[in-house]
């Protein structure tokens, strides 16, 4: 069973992430992660199911998020390719707009050097990358004692720290 991240402890995936959904093809049963566009069209099919979580490609608007948030297990945004830094704004938007409490699950190009940077912006669950270890990512949280400026972590800056 595939690891990951979870409020800064490895803890097992038992989540199945759905990349290819084609228009017909029945939701499995089982915990599942489906593309956000397929549960929006099946919704009432997947209603009360507490093992359904969606995810949201980097292309599409955030605001697909907004009113099922409550209905699935958790939130999931895509990070498909390192350069692609739109999932910060997303998390942010989620966490402080949308006021979402839940998990919410960064997936696809998670590399190690981006974790404190997601969690600041308010990822709380990291799919790291097959190809590295996620025992190993968890060290990319102390990379860095202080931070500067305020975030959805932690909103006061440095400087109202020091002056208290």
């Amino acid at each position: 069973m595939p690891k990951l991240i979870k409020n800064r402890s490895v803890v097992e995936d038992d989540f199945v992430l759905i990349k290819e959904f084609n228009e017909g093809d029945a939701v499995p049963a089982g915990k599942i992660i489906l593309p956000v566009q397929v549960y929006l069209d099946q919704r009432a099919e997947l209603a009360g199911r507490d093992d359904v979580a969606v995810w949201l490609e980097s292309d599409q608007p955030a605001e697909l998020l907004k009113e099922i948030a409550d209905e699935v297990a958790f939130l999931a945004v895509n990070f498909p390719k390192f350069a692609d830094g739109r999932g910060y704004s997303y998390a942010r938007l989620i966490r402080e707009r949308f006021n979402y409490t839940g998990e919410l699950r960064a997936i696809g190009d998670v590399l190690l050097d981006q974790l404190h940077f997601m969690a600041r912006c308010g990822f709380d669950s990291f799919a790291v990358r097959e190809d590295r270890d996620a025992e190993e990512a968890l060290k990319a949280f102390e990379a860095f004692r202080y931070s500067y400026q305020g975030a959805n972590d932690d909103p006061s800056p440095l400087f109202r720290k020091r002056l208290g």
